[in-house]
């Protein structure tokens, strides 16, 4: 078979070697006439996959996308042509939860605060959102929950892992929150549309003490809005890793963002691997093909594997927030790349570019983190995201 996929996407050819001639190419720009031909397609979110791109796709049979959204992908039409598809729900949750995670750290220096007394609202408690929702707990943060459809299904803690306190709340309770982080898919129709979530009604009504965070959609965001209550006398905190009209950047915005980043949140090595796993499988699956690799074997060993804390801590069993920086530090630096992001900001194609050249990020769970005298970590350790 012939399958073309994401330049991006790493693993490909080890996977399908095998089975299928390989073809790469840019996500964003790809074209009709490269399906001509193709079997597979796998993309990831920055490639929509409609009726102009298939227009020429004659013997297309598969579509993969190596992501948990699908707001990319016309299922309809997919599902009219009788062409098999696979998404990667999970795949990238732990490394937006250590995105999250490194941001609130900032956040918290910044702004010279201790989290554990701050009250955190997580907007969208599916897969990325329970990770900052586990995250947060660990910190001993009051947790406040905000998704129409979850807070139907309750209860929902033993689904998430949650321990109490913690609410479900509307929109409206929600933005009153110290900090508020979103973790919802781009929806423009149904009970709850998510475009423009945070419109500019929401915005100018914002205490300028408050903290936002995306790591979803641009969309979701009203970023002219947000422009225009930056440039007022009460500005707000911002950590933005997804933009409007991406990949063209409001850079009017940036220098008004305390982390600027390309929609990298979820782009560990071992989150993209499992995107790549997942299509994988789906593929053998479909096709009824015998698989050859597992995840583990394609992934090269961290720099840093272990760290022992000294006794004082491990008779705390806890981490303080000056140690949990450094923790999180030696394995990702968010300030790397929002330095990247401002020093590439005006340069044709940065934020792709930023992208398709991302340094390798491993996930905390790379690193274990023991306590003295104890052969294995404190449940906090674990919650936060390493490996105990």
């Amino acid at each position: 078979m012939k399958l073309l996929a994401d330049e991006n996407m790493p693993y490909v050819q080890e996977l399908f070697g095998d089975w299928a001639e390989i073809v790469t190419c840019s996500g964003r720009g790809m074209t009709p006439e490269q399906l001509i031909d193709v079997d597979v397609l796998l993309v990831r979110s920055i490639t929509q996959v409609n009726q102009a791109l298939l227009a020429k796709a004659n013997r297309l049979r598969f579509v993969g996308t190596a992501t948990i959204g699908c707001d990319h992908i016309d299922t309809e039409l997919l599902r009219e042509r009788g062409i098999a598809f696979a998404s990667a729900p999970g795949c990238n949750k732990v490394a937006v939860g250590d995105y999250v995670l490194a941001a609130l750290l900032k956040v918290a220096a910044h702004k010279n605060w201790q989290l554990k007394d701050k009250t955190l609202a997580v907007v969208g408690v599916g897969n990325t959102g329970s990770q900052v929702v586990q995250r947060a707990n660990a910190l001993g943060m009051r947790v406040l929950l905000c998704d129409p459809f979850k807070a139907l299904s309750c209860p929902m803690a033993s689904a998430i892992n949650l321990n109490p306190p913690t609410d479900f709340v509307d929109l409206s309770q929600a933005l009153t929150a110290d900090i508020v982080s979103f973790h919802v898919p781009i929806t423009q129709g149904g009970e709850h549309p998510t475009w423009h979530l945070l419109g500019e009604s929401q915005i100018s009504a914002l205490n300028p003490d408050q903290v936002l965070i995306n790591a979803c959609r641009g969309e979701v965001w009203d970023n002219a809005a947000l422009l225009a209550r930056q440039l007022g006398a009460e500005p707000l905190t911002l950590v933005m890793d997804v933009w409007e009209r991406e990949p063209n950047v409001l850079a009017p915005l940036v220098p008004h963002v305390l982390l600027a980043t390309p929609h990298i949140a979820g782009y560990s090595l071992e989150g993209k691997a499992r995107g790549t796993f997942a299509l994988y499988q789906a593929l053998a699956e479909h096709a009824q093909l015998a698989r050859a690799h597992c995840l583990e074997q394609l992934l090269p060993a961290p720099a840093i594997t272990r760290v022992e804390l000294a006794a004082d801590v491990a008779l705390a069993q806890r981490i303080d927030q000056a140690l949990l920086a450094r923790l999180v530090g030696l394995v990702y630096d968010i300030n790397a790349d929002d330095r990247a992001f401002r020093a590439a900001l005006g340069q044709p194609d940065f934020f792709d570019r930023l992208r398709k050249f991302y340094p390798e990020r491993r996930e905390l769970a790379s690193l274990s983190v023991g306590l003295a005298g104890s052969k294995s970590g404190s449940t906090q350790v674990q919650a936060l995201g390493f490996s105990g």
